[in-house]
């Protein structure tokens, strides 16, 4: 006969599980440390579901706090990704800028040796005397901006020297690999040694001199490089 004063006990309710959405937002909105916060869109969209779904499932789901902090942390990340991405971003926008300046700088050069050969090509093969070879040149020189470096002074009118040990000098009997054209502070028509030299260096933070050669050639020196540099033709 069965005994009713004491039923049997009730099974136990099986435990509430732990939501995966909740558990993969909040790994999602962690890892947005490492990627920029790149995984936190998803996990914000994993974290506001899988809340939906705890609160949904009468007990049977678990994890509303992950759920809330990987909707926090993504939220956070997602909110200061614009201003992460920019503080990565500006080095390199910094950089390319100055190493447009640099090319700048070589292009003048360039042309700034050109026209001291359109010269010599003029005048017996001779280049140009050093006291005036601004005012010598400058007729073969497309713009006035040529004899400015990117990197100096915007009031300088020139920003290149000239070596005085070239000057007036045969082509034919100079070295092809002496200094010709250099970077300095001593304006128009400047001319001189590597006393002349502009110091410290403008290009890449100190570290790049743009020297042009007696061959028309164009160079970029670094600092260590400066000794081995020839002055005498």
């Amino acid at each position: 006969m069965a005994d009713y004063t004491n039923p049997p006990p009730l099974p136990n309710a099986a435990p509430p599980k732990t939501s995966g959405l909740a558990v993969t937002s909040l790994v999602l909105g962690i890892l947005g440390l490492f990627t920029c916060g790149i995984t936190a869109f998803l996990g914000l969209i994993f974290g506001i579901v899988g809340l939906m779904k705890i609160k949904g499932s009468g007990g049977t789901l678990s994890g509303g706090g992950m759920a809330i902090a990987g909707i926090v942390i993504s939220g956070v990340f997602l909110l200061l990704m614009p201003f992460i991405s920019l503080a990565m971003l500006l080095p390199v926008l910094a950089g390319a800028h100055e190493r447009a300046r640099t090319i700048n700088c070589v292009s003048n050069e360039k042309q700034l040796a050109l026209a001291v050969q359109i010269y010599s090509g003029d005048n017996a093969n001779h280049f140009p005397p050093a006291a005036t070879w601004c005012d010598a040149i400058k007729t073969n020189v497309g713009s006035g901006n040529v004899f400015k470096c990117p990197a100096a002074n915007p009031a300088d009118q020139c920003d290149y020297a000239f070596n005085a040990a070239l000057g007036g000098m045969d082509e034919g009997n100079i070295n092809p690999h002496t200094v010709m054209i250099f970077e300095s502070d001593a304006g128009w028509n400047g001319n001189g040694g590597a006393e002349l030299m502009v110091t410290p260096a403008r290009h890449l933070h100190g570290r790049i001199y743009v020297v042009a050669f007696a061959d028309g050639s164009v160079q970029e020196i670094r600092q260590s490089q400066l000794n081995t540099l020839r002055w005498n033709p």
